[in-house]
């Protein structure tokens, strides 16, 4: 009798504490004894910002924000991984007033490289950052300029006598756009070689575009280049896919059968990975970051979940140790 008493208290006792220790726990946990996630935001000052992704861990920051009047276009790392340059006008001007700047890293110093009555845009670095290549409209068509990093020396580099676009430098050779094909040449803008051959290049359809391909970047060895092709010209944003070939021409690859509105790939420094901008999907907005090793294996959205709908991702770069990118961030209201 005695022992079945001890025992009975033994087990009122073990229940109170359970007891004692399930309420601690639940309002220390009021979520059912998970622990609260915090929610995360984009942060959001103007209409346009540079921002740094974190592929791992998801995490956004804001690294500058521009005025809200701004417009800026094309953003590069440079080689060094200490700014970025783009192009950048006022809502409000002509594209005549869109000019170069640059800004460090860090979202400090902002500067105005180009100052003229010209349409400037699409700037690049060289390989040791002290030269700018660039695209500037100053006769009937965009041509392909080259000033010092600072801004001095402007020089015509090279006109195909079309409209030329889409600039990349690694090493000795620029590659870039030209009649809706790939080019490459020497960085003294001689000897410009065509590298892709897309039997409908130059057909126009619904796209705003000819089919053809389009912005070329050439991999961190100077080896390969990707580019987006523009095949299915019925489709209003264009259907485009992702490729790579050998510099000489050679090899080409196709690395997506999407046909979504993509492209604006940019290599890791690696040289081991792609990532690059999904503007739509059947005609459904998206500007996503989508990333994908470079033979086009392991192809992925890397946008995370809580970015709203209305924040559009363009141009991205990859961080230089490859663990984050740089975007341009643009707030559609």
């Amino acid at each position: 009798m005695k022992a079945a008493i001890i025992k009975n208290t033994l087990v009122s006792a073990i229940l109170f504490i359970s007891i004692l220790l399930s309420i601690s726990f639940l309002t220390a946990c009021p979520n059912g004894g998970q622990t609260s996630q915090p929610v995360r935001t984009v942060p959001h000052e103007a209409p346009w910002g540079i921002y740094k992704l974190d592929i791992a861990a998801q995490d956004i920051t804001l690294v500058y924000s521009f005025s809200n009047d701004s417009l800026p276009w094309g953003l590069r790392l440079s080689n060094s991984g200490e700014e970025f340059i783009f192009a950048q006008k006022t809502a409000d001007q002509p594209d005549e007033s869109t000019e170069i700047c640059s800004i460090c890293v860090d979202g400090k110093n902002l500067v105005k490289i180009t100052n003229n009555n010209y349409w400037d845009l699409y700037p690049v670095f060289s390989s040791d950052d002290s030269q700018i290549a660039f695209l500037s409209w100053r006769d009937t068509d965009l041509d392909i300029y080259v000033m010092d990093a600072h801004g001095k020396n402007d020089r015509l580099l090279h006109d195909s006598g079309d409209h030329d676009a889409d600039i990349n430098w690694v090493g000795n050779s620029i590659v870039f756009t030209a009649y809706s094909a790939i080019w490459i040449m020497n960085d003294d803008g001689t000897q410009p070689v065509q590298v892709t051959d897309y039997p409908d290049m130059g057909k126009w359809g619904n796209a705003n575009l000819p089919a053809g391909d389009y912005d070329p970047r050439l991999s961190p060895d100077g080896s390969k280049i990707v580019f987006e092709r523009l095949e299915n010209t019925d489709d209003p944003n264009g259907g485009y896919n992702i490729f790579t070939i050998n510099r000489d021409g050679t090899g080409e690859t196709r690395l997506t059968s999407t046909f979504y509105s993509q492209g604006i790939a940019n290599w890791s420094h690696s040289g081991e990975q792609l990532a690059w901008i999904v503007g739509a999907i059947e005609g459904q907005g998206k500007y996503h970051i989508y990333i994908m090793n470079s033979d086009g294996t392991n192809n992925r959205n890397i946008t995370p979940d809580y970015f709203p709908p209305g924040f559009l991702c363009h141009h991205p770069n990859f961080s230089m140790d490859d663990s984050c990118i740089y975007f341009l961030g643009q707030w559609w209201e």
